[in-house]
């Protein structure tokens, strides 16, 4: 059982609703990253997912593209990505860190010693945006036989006909996308979430989370209200774009993850 998994295993005995949070590593700059990553759990976050920098995120809006570049600029890099995770994990054990990203750092770094290293500095699950099911003996099958758990993406063309191929190898939980398009580009309604989440809970046993479109309190309120729990990037990563200070961000981080569990 992974960190993940226990997580949303109290959450259910608790019956209470999950909130994870995304947040860029090394946006704007490692050291106030690694501030923002320690203070989420006790604003409320349960499951934090740790974006790793990438030169090109098919699936990012303007948002996460910009803070992906802030951190690059700044010598972000997959290594230090994991020693940000490496360091959280010296105060905090038992938060899970799910890595989300794309696959070309990790094809460039080589699977094996990729996952021996995430493993090592206390990753959890795994979010690979560009690798789609037909690929699972690329990273995904690996993944699961060193105790990661893969988190796969359901979205709004995920017909019934390819739903199982994308749940077949899926653990932790289903991250199911609210809209068609890319991070921060429309607002998630929970009168469209709602029937889809039901369809994929008809054929899975796992969590499913929502995510792109949740920006205030109430919309994390309303999208938890009908999935098992809701996902904010887009809204917190521009707080951190305008220069909030770190613990402005963490109240606003504490404000979603309040709206989440009231559901």
């Amino acid at each position: 059982m992974t960190r993940i998994d226990a997580k949303f295993a109290a959450l259910k005995a608790e019956g209470k609703k999950a909130f994870v949070a995304y947040i860029m590593a090394g946006d704007p700059d490692y050291e106030t990253s690694l501030e923002v990553v320690k203070g989420l759990p006790a604003a409320g976050v349960d499951v934090i997912e740790l974006g790793l920098p990438f030169t090109d995120p098919m699936a990012d809006g303007p948002t996460i593209q910009a803070a992906g570049q802030r951190a690059l600029d700044g010598g972000m890099t997959l290594q230090r990505t994991l020693d940000l995770a490496r360091a959280f994990r010296e105060t905090d054990d038992t938060t899970p860190i799910v890595l989300m990203g794309y696959y070309n750092p990790i094809y460039s770094r080589g699977v094996d010693r990729f996952l021996a290293d995430a493993k090592a500095a206390g990753i959890d699950g795994l979010i690979v945006v560009d690798l789609p099911p037909e690929e699972d003996e690329e990273l995904c099958l690996p993944a699961q036989a060193a105790g990661l758990n893969f988190i796969r993406l359901a979205t709004p063309t995920t017909d019934n006909q390819r739903l199982p191929r994308v749940l077949q190898n899926t653990s932790g939980f289903v991250y199911y996308v609210s809209i068609t398009g890319i991070t921060g580009a429309a607002e998630a309604q929970a009168t469209d979430v709602g029937p889809e989440v039901a369809r994929i809970k008809a054929e899975t046993d796992l969590p499913v989370i929502v995510g792109f479109g949740i920006n205030t309190p109430e919309k994390s309120r309303a999208i938890a209200s009908v999935a098992d729990g809701a996902v904010v990037g887009s809204a917190i990563v521009s707080q951190i774009g305008a220069g909030k200070p770190v613990a402005e961000v963490l109240d606003f981080v504490k404000s979603l993850s309040d709206g989440a569990h009231s559901a």
